[in-house]
């Protein structure tokens, strides 16, 4: 068998629309713009990157595009100020800080620092806690794009064995709690993890987010899995991979998703997503 494609960039493509219609019909009917604030500290490549393309998706949707970004010896404290006065602004919608920050400065503060009510990126422990008590308010972006990818195989979650390779906070942690809140089976995989290959074997559904190039082999995975690859590597000759063996993976999976324009663009239209939510108080 081979995999059939969940494509990341339509399925984004898609949700963008759907958040520009309601954009367009709010303001429309005299309601105010969606603001969405990222704050940058420092010129790091990828979150220049990361932050250009967050910039064309809020004017592409309607969105008021805020930008703050600040040289990288800009002081803890001035940052904190900075969120303060956006908690403050109610034009202001969602506010997010892009990660890495630079040494000197504590991104638990700074996460911490942003309203709960604010916080579109989902990475306050109010919005973490909701999530884990099944409560979501504001859900990490690149988990619950991820939840919108699976919708779309129109395959039930409830009772599939997940295994999730990865425990970070940003995708590890609150996508097994996603997974859990759809009543899946819950296995998470770290570098603690005695026999990974075992484990993935057994899984139903595999999602994958290390940062290691083709990190889970192909022959892993279990005849009709679903397969999420959530990494994305540059190799040394410039081209880029996940952390999934794809080609192999893929002539044993049901559905996998593609690196590059798998999960990735799922991230950007969650963000919008999440934004709007706060806007216009949508459930």
């Amino acid at each position: 068998m081979s995999a059939s494609i969940l494509d990341g960039k339509l399925i984004a493509a898609e949700l963008r629309e759907s958040i520009k219609q309601e954009v367009d019909a709010q303001v429309a009917a005299g309601n105010i713009r969606p603001g969405l604030a990222v704050i940058m500290v420092g010129e790091d490549p990828a979150s220049q990157v990361y932050v250009r393309n967050k910039k064309i998706a809020c004017e592409k949707a309607g969105f008021n595009d805020v930008s703050e970004v600040l040289p990288a010896n800009t002081s803890q404290a001035d940052v904190l100020a900075l969120i303060d006065q956006l908690n403050n602004d109610p034009t202001v919608h969602g506010i997010i800080v892009q990660l890495p920050v630079p040494k000197h400065i504590d991104p638990k503060t700074i996460i911490e620092r942003i309203s709960p009510a604010k916080d579109v990126d989902g990475f306050h422990p109010y919005n973490v806690g909701r999530l884990a008590t099944g409560a979501p308010q504001l859900a990490p972006c690149t988990p619950h794009g991820v939840m919108t990818m699976l919708e779309k195989t129109g395959i039930p979650l409830r009772g599939l064995n997940a295994v999730v390779v990865g425990a970070s906070n940003i995708v590890g942690v609150p996508m097994a709690l996603e997974l859990l809140n759809a009543r899946a089976t819950i296995t998470v995989c770290h570098s603690a993890t005695k026999d990974l290959a075992q484990k993935v074997s057994e899984a139903d559904l595999v999602v994958v987010g290390v940062g290691i190039p083709n990190m889970v082999k192909g022959d892993w995975i279990k005849e009709g899995a679903i397969v999420i690859d959530v990494g994305i590597n540059r190799l040394d000759d410039g081209s880029l991979c996940g952390d999934i063996e794809f080609e192999a993976a893929k002539e044993r999976a049901s559905w996998i998703t593609p690196v590059p324009g798998g999960v990735g663009p799922m991230t950007i239209a969650t963000l919008l997503q999440n934004t709007l939510k706060v806007a216009y108080h949508l459930d």
